[in-house]
């Protein structure tokens, strides 16, 4: 059988490259709704989100006037756009954390556009350390100082991030030293922003399973100790298991100790009932 020659190889190249394009124009092409072709949206250098937010500084001004609706239907979505902000708020182990934001192109509101996930082994012992550090630091005092309230007067404008905060030096990060043979499967990557995310321990950058070697879950575990509790029995802590109460609440019964439900049905019998103050056995009178 012959080789193709160049022209054949050329023509079978701009085939599947047509029907790639064909089955790629959905996700790639220009979004079209009502007629209306919404472009692509690349990603703003974040000096552009800062300027909108100077530039909406004083709200009072005529130039807004026209943008009213707007602003006061975006006040729904304040506590929302609050909540993704102190979701991701950067850890005391952390200098800065680096976030992408969605913002209104009035200006209206801007929403932090990212989901903190975590390794929760890894999770809880960074904060292990970080109840060690703190205990440190309520001792010496380095790294926090007490605010006077209210920071701000009524009528202070607020202030402009790029002129006030951006070339200040962020506060040195709180970490634990970790010993080189003790910590050593741990030590590289355990105070770093989504450790482990490229490495084959993490199913990629979505983060969202994981699977840790047993070196690594050991270390982590001890440094976790301060924040794990010593009691291996479940029924120490039978006031706060979710499924008693379930049970509970579906039987009309109350845990010893534990909440009383409202009764799903109100005209029980009160001789049926199992437990109440009346027909308590610690108030038995002999």
């Amino acid at each position: 059988m012959a080789a193709p020659t160049p022209e054949q190889m050329q023509a079978v190249l701009e085939e599947k490259a047509r029907k790639w394009q064909q089955l790629n124009s959905r996700r790639y092409a220009d979004k079209r709704q009502f007629g209306y072709v919404q472009a692509q949206k690349d990603d703003m250098p974040p000096e552009h989100v800062r300027k909108v937010i100077r530039d909406h500084g004083d709200m009072s001004s005529r130039k807004f006037r026209h943008d009213k609706r707007v602003y006061l239907g975006a006040l729904k979505y304040v506590p929302h756009a609050v909540y993704k902000l102190l979701e991701n708020m950067p850890m005391p182990w952390e200098q800065v954390r680096h976030l992408k934001v969605i913002y209104h192109i009035t200006g209206a509101i801007t929403f932090v556009n990212e989901v903190p996930w975590v390794i929760e082994p890894v999770y809880m012992a960074q904060w292990g350390t970080m109840w060690i550090m703190m205990r440190r630091e309520k001792r010496d005092r380095r790294h926090f100082k007490r605010m006077r309230f209210p920071p701000f007067d009524d009528e202070e404008p607020p202030l402009d991030y790029a002129d006030n905060i951006l070339d200040v030096d962020p506060l040195e990060a709180i970490e634990m030293e970790l010993e080189e043979e003790e910590d050593g499967p741990v030590v590289e990557w355990f105070y770093d922003h989504q450790p482990l995310k490229y490495t084959k321990f993490v199913n990629g950058p979505s983060y969202r399973r994981w699977k840790l070697p047993l070196p690594v879950m050991s270390v982590l575990y001890r440094l976790a100790g301060q924040l794990l509790s010593d009691f291996a029995d479940r029924n120490y802590f039978y006031l706060f298991d979710d499924a008693s109460f379930v049970t509970a609440k579906s039987l009309n019964m109350a845990i010893p100790g534990g909440p009383k439900f409202e009764p799903m049905f109100r005209d029980m019998d009160t001789r049926d009932e199992d437990w109440n103050e009346f027909n308590d056995i610690n108030k038995l009178i002999i």
